[in-house]
């Protein structure tokens, strides 16, 4: 069974949908492929008690966790409001990312 092709990539700027942080903005710094999920900068962060080692000096550490790629939407680069995301084909060939609600490309 191949992986599922999602339309959110790493970069990109999405809205949170669901969940406890409904409304929240932030890139994408992480796409997981086989699980379905991505980690969005400020998005579902925990705290962390991490121990001492060598290399780090350990303490209350805040990390962001994967959400589901179902309740995030890609950022509309002309309005800023949620969006779906299509393709297009332009003149010379090359395929981009629109989005649905008014046809920018998305970056």
């Amino acid at each position: 069974m191949s992986k599922p092709k999602f339309k959110v990539k790493k970069g990109d700027q999405v809205v949170v949908l669901a969940g406890r942080d409904k409304g929240a903005k932030g890139e994408v710094l992480r796409v997981i492929t086989d699980k379905g999920r991505v980690v969005v900068q400020g998005v579902n962060l925990v705290t962390k008690h991490q121990k001492p080692t060598q290399v780090s000096p350990g303490g209350i550490q805040k990390k962001e966790l994967p959400i589901h790629v179902s309740n995030v939407a890609v950022i509309d680069p002309k309005t800023g409001e949620a969006t779906r995301v299509g393709y297009k084909v332009l003149k010379d060939g090359k395929k981009v990312r629109v989005a649905k609600k008014s046809g920018e490309t998305i970056e």
